[in-house]
């Protein structure tokens, strides 16, 4: 059964866990962040990264990036302004309180968007992914993170298993990559092959990439 999370629902989470989210994820997702970053990176230095948190992967980037975060929750934005300014990261250029499905960001603003550990939890991710395509530029990517439910075999048991205790951190395995790639060929986007970036496999990145020039008409 799918999960339906609503803004006011996630926001109020999000408060609930900001003080321990980083003790929770930061060893367990920093192979996978890491990865994405590079990714994200070799798509050239103007960066997006939906769903910032707390800021956990802000320190992954190289200096002559361009990094701008977006989040739904201020108490998560609030730490990672915290980092920015501790850790002097002068790569990180802005960090704003937005809806992944409304980006005030005009259209070919980036060279890659991420999001890292969202694309499962957002309510309307088609309307989210939506948005990263906008403001993507021609030939840019859209990089996710995510664990993604496996189709079918051995680990799709073990999954439906440990189901329950998963979803209490937003992990569904009721969320396929396959959903992500039926929307990027509807869009016109390529999705390359998802690799795995986790022992096990359990986090993948999913790339997508805009293409060159718009097809004519």
């Amino acid at each position: 059964m799918s999960s339906h999370h609503t803004t006011a629902q996630m926001e109020k989470a999000y408060g609930r866990w900001a003080p321990v989210y980083d003790l929770v994820y930061d060893k367990l997702t920093e192979p996978a962040g890491r990865a994405a970053v590079r990714a994200a990176e070799a798509c050239g230095p103007r960066i997006l990264e939906v769903g910032v948190g707390t800021g956990l992967s802000l320190g992954y980037y190289a200096s002559r990036s361009e990094v701008h975060g977006i989040d739904l929750s201020d108490d998560m934005l609030a730490r990672a302004r915290q980092k920015v300014a501790t850790r002097r990261l002068a790569h990180v250029k802005s960090l704003e309180v937005m809806d992944a499905t409304r980006l005030a960001f005009p259209s070919e603003s980036f060279d890659a968007v991420t999001a890292q550990f969202l694309i499962t939890l957002v309510p309307e991710p088609e309307r989210a992914l939506d948005e990263m395509a906008r403001v993507l530029r021609p030939g840019g990517e859209i990089v996710l993170v995510n664990h993604f439910g496996q189709e079918s075999g051995p680990l799709a048991g073990v999954e439906r298993a440990v189901a329950p205790l998963c979803a209490q951190i937003g992990w569904s395995s009721d969320f396929k990559a396959s959903r992500i790639e039926a929307w990027a060929r509807g869009r016109g986007l390529e999705p390359l092959a998802l690799e795995p970036v986790f022992p096990g496999g359990f986090f993948k990145i999913l790339r997508l990439r805009k293409p060159a020039q718009a097809a004519a008409a």
